[in-house]
């Protein structure tokens, strides 16, 4: 039974690891901290976990909580943990997003990945940029992390599709020349539940509510603002009925993990996840006791020098 918080040996090693051992300019926003703190979460759970069962399974905001209160250089802003957390969150949803939309031969179907969560809906391959980095290479970067294929080579920096949703801004690069007998698998643990080959046309949203779904009963919120553009782009380089490859062969699933279903071995996290939630919390905005909080870098620094000493 998972049940056991991890022990203050592990939440140094984590803090040590993913927090302190960086760059200073990492340290200088709760921003940039709250991703190291979420790439340690990432680790926890993956590995810590994995390698002990008796180990709970923690949200990023429970986990987050016990950085804070445990590493000696986050331990001072431990009272402002809150509002710290919904400054991320909010953050987060306006960090650009880029990814691919993987089409076959025939120009009829699309590569979907559903999320690892129990419930979670289908998406084209994508992931928010890191700092500094350019949107193609984020996009290669994620399509290849999140189904094992590499679209260097096929990725045309003028055929995309760019959208904003919310603060959000996402730009898809439509990828062809994707093979048949291309082999997809994610290269994370924990993130990808399934892949699969989806008709275009059964992806048509049946409503205008923001979490629409289609004719074949998909979730379509990361899928539905990207159609319209989609099938123009298709129609005009439509290649003509009597020389589209035969797609009857092709299956839905091309990939699918051996411990997660629909009914749930997924993560426990509801609020964020490695792509983010797919709706952002109504209250996002950091309470009145941080709005004019200051952060001090000396501090943080001074902690970490007298940690070491310490050590």
């Amino acid at each position: 039974m998972r049940n056991s918080l991890p022990p203050q040996e592990l939440l140094d090693d984590l803090c040590s690891r993913f927090v302190l051992n960086v760059p200073k300019e990492d340290l200088e926003s709760f921003e940039r901290i709250l991703f190291l703190v979420e790439q340690a979460h990432w680790f926890y759970e993956d590995n810590s976990v994995e390698q002990n069962p008796s180990l709970k399974s923690l949200s990023l905001r429970e986990f987050t909580s016990l950085m804070f209160s445990n590493c000696v250089a986050l331990r001072p802003y431990i009272d402002h943990i809150d509002d710290i957390y919904k400054d991320f969150t909010s953050y987060k949803f306006r960090v650009p997003v880029t990814g691919a939309i993987i089409l076959d031969e025939s120009y009829e179907r699309c590569l979907l990945v559903k999320g690892w969560k129990s419930g979670a809906s289908w998406s084209f391959p994508r992931g928010k940029k890191n700092k500094d980095e350019e949107d193609h290479a984020c996009a290669i970067r994620e399509v290849l992390e999140e189904t094992g294929c590499n679209i260097a080579k096929l990725l045309k920096m003028d055929d995309f599709i760019e959208v904003v949703i919310g603060q959000q801004r996402v730009r898809l690069y439509i990828i062809t020349g994707v093979k048949e007998d291309t082999v997809f698998a994610p290269q994370t643990k924990k993130e990808i539940s399934e892949i699969s080959w989806h008709r275009i046309e059964e992806l048509q949203a049946t409503g205008d509510d923001v979490i629409s779904r289609g004719t074949n009963g998909l979730k379509l919120y990361m899928v539905a603002p990207f159609l319209t553009s989609l099938k123009a782009w298709i129609a005009e380089r439509q290649l003509p009925k009597t020389q589209k490859p035969d797609t009857s062969s092709k299956g839905a699933s091309v990939w699918k993990a051996k411990n997660c279903s629909s009914g749930g071995t997924a993560t426990t996290e509801t609020s964020t996840s490695r792509h983010g939630s797919e709706n952002q919390l109504a209250d996002s905005r950091p309470g009145s006791s941080f709005r004019n909080f200051r952060f001090d870098t000396a501090l943080i620094l001074k902690s970490m020098e007298a940690a070491f000493s310490a050590s």
